[in-house]
């Protein structure tokens, strides 16, 4: 099973919004840009709304037949490890191994020498088509990236060979993750990652390193923008001459997590990948849950209330929900207004708030970051919430869509 060239995933909390999601890629088909959707939901996303892996499998097939997609489409076990995959393995053709743990724990010391003594011939200035300049390579670094991360591609092939003992050989994707951890990759520890994960017979198709800069969640990118096209091209050499070197699959390709609403980057990775011909995998999990919250707010009614409700009760619950996710938010606390003030709002005023235009002088970037991790509330409202999906249905869809296509497929794939 291959990954097209182009894919993006997609999350959605509650799974009311399938079909809206994938209008988007109808539109950029039509475009002449084919972008294959990846449906992704994590184990914690599972647990808090309390759906089943298979739900996503349903509304994804659901979905394709009801706007007669023929391209093809995936659903991601996303974030997954030895420990929470087994669920997932029925219903998913997509495995994001979530190795980030597992940076920096040791591995046997025999493992290290002979990785450093299987490597050592790279030892010296190395030299990668596309990279300006020698990498500065030392059988001491080798070593000190194998002591780093050799664990972690370990780990990722103890969790492949599990899937593929259940699926097969060739039945699924498989993307290896290292994003969510402090400390982002350099293009010459990607290379040995590469080498590591070769090692370990994982026919990784898409791998997900940690960039330089903050990558907070539905918000955009705060860093150095030079920096980072510098390293995302970097990055996009390293895995083709790593491709060549070790053997990989030649449809491996960088995947860029917690990309949504990176609006600021997005340029760079365009350019990036049309000049260098190469693949993209983009992940935007949690900015159709926000655009549910837009349409039932500009809906009015019983949807304005609800969305009032939930930043309400997100306010006064914000440690609870804030702290899974301190690592990937910035929220200022003296920049969020009361519930009593949003509870006054009109829809248009909770839109404006909430919607990412950065453009707009009521944007409020701390409130965008509280209602994306504040989807539990949400959860918790259980029918009255749901419910309420299906009543303003129309307006959330056109949120959907015009969210996924207007702010990511259109700048990523296309050009503004």
């Amino acid at each position: 099973m291959d990954l097209p060239k182009f894919s993006m995933g997609i999350g959605d909390r509650f799974a009311h919004q399938g079909k809206a999601q994938l209008a988007a890629f109808v539109k950029a088909r039509a475009l002449g840009v084919d972008v294959s959707p990846v449906w992704n939901k994590s184990n914690r996303e599972h647990l808090i709304v309390h759906s089943e892996p298979a739900s996503v499998r349903v509304e994804a097939d659901a979905a394709v037949k009801a706007l007669g997609w023929k391209g093809a489409y995936f659903v991601d076990a996303d974030h997954i490890g030895v420990k929470t995959v087994d669920n997932f393995i029925p219903s998913s053709d997509f495995f994001t191994l979530d190795v980030a743990d597992f940076i920096a724990k040791p591995a046997a010391d025999g493992d290290v020498r002979a990785f450093v003594s299987s490597y050592s011939k790279y030892a010296g200035s190395l030299k990668i088509p596309g990279v300006s300049g020698a990498l500065d390579v030392s059988a001491a670094r080798i070593e000190a990236i194998a002591r780093k991360y050799l664990f972690a591609a370990q780990e990722a092939g103890r969790i492949y060979r599990h899937i593929e003992a259940a699926k097969g050989k060739g039945n699924f994707v498989t993307e290896v993750s290292m994003d969510e951890t402090d400390q982002p990759q350099t293009p010459v520890e990607l290379f040995f990652i590469l080498a590591a994960l070769a090692e370990q017979k994982i026919p990784v198709q898409t791998v997900a390193p940690k960039f330089t800069g903050r990558f907070n969640k539905g918000v955009d990118y705060v860093g150095d923008v030079a920096q980072f096209e510098k390293e995302f091209n970097d990055d996009l050499a390293v895995i083709a001459h790593a491709i060549r070197e070790f053997g990989l699959p030649g449809n491996l390709k960088l995947s860029v997590h917690s990309g949504s609403d990176k609006f600021s980057i997005y340029a760079a990775i365009r350019k990036a990948v049309q000049t260098r011909g190469a693949g993209l995998h983009v992940k935007t999990a949690g900015t159709t849950w926000l655009e549910e919250l837009i349409g039932l707010a500009t809906a009015g009614g019983e949807g304005l209330q609800i969305a009032r409700d939930v930043y309400g009760q997100a306010l006064g619950r914000f440690d609870e929900l804030c702290g899974p996710y301190a690592s990937v938010i910035d929220i200022d606390k003296a920049k969020l207004p009361t519930a009593e003030d949003v509870a006054r709002w009109t829809g248009d005023q909770y839109a404006a708030a909430l919607r990412h235009d950065q453009r707009n002088p009521q944007y409020n970037l701390s409130v965008r970051q509280l209602l994306h991790v504040g989807y539990k509330v949400a959860a918790q409202m259980g029918e009255r919430y749901t419910s309420a999906l299906e009543q303003y249905e129309p307006t959330i869809a056109e949120n959907v869509t015009r969210n996924i296509f207007d702010r990511h497929l259109k700048p990523i794939f296309v050009g503004a």
